[in-house]
């Protein structure tokens, strides 16, 4: 391999990274984290800690079956059991088409704050954006690029609102470690937000399409997954630093917009710029992963799809900013979606995980016995938390 594909390929597998970790930092994504922080105080550590921990497992799972197999997961699913890809493509379809209309609210929000814009012109400019992006004719290239560009915005501007609140730190690291409750709705939907659904294929989805697969593969893969897991616990901890110094200095959040009300009181009206800042760039790459996720699971299943991929693509933005400007979207409504992503997970890493054992699937490749135990204890324990967390999302919704 030439100099000029090695250093092609690091760009891939990095934009492939960065895709993943940015479809997981959205609006939904904001929205959840400040509200469990919120709740919870320095206990949101601990449903941190667990939700890294359980999403790596189920992450690298994932990528390591898709990249073995070469194929995308609604494939590999129609292997395991015929007829099971279509179930799997159309629940994370659902699940994207919901958290879209959300990424596109988001996004307007985003640059009503940056730039006084009225709110639904504003959300109309952010599907206007992400249908640009899937224009251009090298798309995968300015995926990864424009991704990998505001991940690192994101981490760099939470970074100094952590800073500027002064969170306990202390305080937090004692409770990540030793909490004083266990919450468990709250785990799932952090989950869900992170790893559920659409968001764990997303990289390794992007990987297929530019060839990147294969056992000679595999370490990079490994490590692609890693660092997308890396990017969304870095901006997942910087935001809960930054919004437990807001709430344990006695400040109260606007219930109406709680990340806004918290980066402004933690840094005045250049905080709240910030935000507007953060929200737009977080929300604009979560369209950009939703479409192209949501679309490429339903490319090999419908051929009209498959032949007509970017138009699909940019009309599923198209649709949901038209929903999103005519009937709304409110802020609960992403945090229910995350829960309910949870629900999905333990049937698609469940079915990744069986895949891992099929010689018809993977070939000679023998998956990791350790990484094939720990996954199905992930599918184990989020099966469980889903049905208990059940209760919980209707309480949400009453």
């Amino acid at each position: 391999m030439s100099e000029r594909d090695k250093s092609k390929d690091k760009s891939i597998l990095i934009g492939a990274a960065f895709l993943m970790a940015t479809s997981a930092i959205g609006p939904g994504f904001l929205t959840q984290t400040t509200t469990f922080t919120a709740q919870l105080g320095p206990t949101f550590g601990f449903v941190v800690l667990i939700s890294v921990i359980f999403s790596l497992i189920a992450q690298v799972n994932i990528w390591r079956v898709i990249c073995i197999s070469k194929a995308r997961g609604q494939d590999i699913a129609n292997k395991v059991m015929p007829g099971l890809g279509y179930v799997v493509a159309i629940l994370v379809a659902m699940g994207g088409l919901a958290f879209n209309i959300g990424n596109v609210g988001g996004a307007g929000l985003g640059l009503q704050v940056l730039f006084g814009l009225d709110l639904n012109v504003a959300i109309a400019i952010s599907g206007i954006i992400g249908i640009i992006i899937f224009s251009v004719k090298q798309v995968g290239n300015a995926m990864d690029k424009f991704a990998t560009f505001c991940g690192a915005l994101m981490i760099v501007l939470i970074l100094y609102v952590a800073i500027s609140s002064k969170p306990p730190v202390g305080s937090a690291i004692k409770e990540t470690f030793v909490p004083s409750s266990f919450p468990y709705l709250q785990i799932l939907t952090l989950i869900g937000g992170t790893v559920g659904g659409y968001i764990s294929f997303s990289g390794g989805h992007r990987l297929v399409d530019a060839g990147i697969v294969g056992e000679e593969n595999l370490d990079r893969v490994n490590q692609s997954a890693m660092m997308g897991m890396g990017v969304a616990t870095i901006v997942r901890v910087l935001l809960f630093l930054a919004v437990l110094g807001v709430v344990s200095a006695g400040a109260t959040l606007d219930p109406t917009n709680p990340a806004a009300s918290a980066f402004q009181i933690a840094a005045g009206t250049l905080g709240y710029k910030i935000f507007g800042l953060v929200m737009a760039a977080a929300a604009l790459t979560s369209v950009v992963g939703a479409a192209f996720t949501s679309v490429s699971f339903l490319r090999t299943l419908i051929k009209p799809i498959g032949d007509h991929v970017n138009i699909t693509t940019i009309a599923f933005i198209v649709a949901s900013t038209a929903i999103q400007i005519f009937v709304g979207s409110p802020a609960k409504v992403l945090v229910i979606v995350g829960s309910l992503n949870g629900l999905i997970l333990p049937l698609t890493l469940g079915t990744m995980l069986v895949a891992s054992k099929r010689k018809d699937i993977v070939g000679e490749y023998k998956h990791a016995q350790w990484l094939f135990i720990l996954g199905w204890i992930v599918v184990a324990v989020t099966a469980v938390l889903g049905l208990r967390s059940l209760t919980g999302i209707a309480s949400l919704w009453a």
